[in-house]
């Protein structure tokens, strides 16, 4: 399965991810996303200057308003 880094207080989305067998490491700085297939982030820490450096090559996926299965679905139509 995909190695997924999810925000620290997405831990209900952690704990679905993990149930589908996806390897699920803690999102904390930009070195925790470099070895990953997909990031979660909690969409609290809006861009206001707009700049968007990445440094991960697949999906960032915003679960903000998203339920736990909600983003489940998205990682796998992303991933697939």
């Amino acid at each position: 399965m995909a190695r997924i880094a999810v925000e620290s207080t997405l831990t209900d989305v952690k704990q679905a991810l993990s149930e589908m067998g996806h390897d699920v490491v803690d999102l904390r700085t930009e070195q925790d996303a470099s070895n990953c297939d997909c990031c979660i982030v909690s969409g609290q820490d809006n861009n206001v200057m707009g700049i968007q450096t990445t440094s991960i090559a697949g999906p960032v996926i915003n679960a903000d308003g998203q339920s736990a299965n909600q983003i489940c679905d998205m990682v796998d139509q992303k991933l697939s």
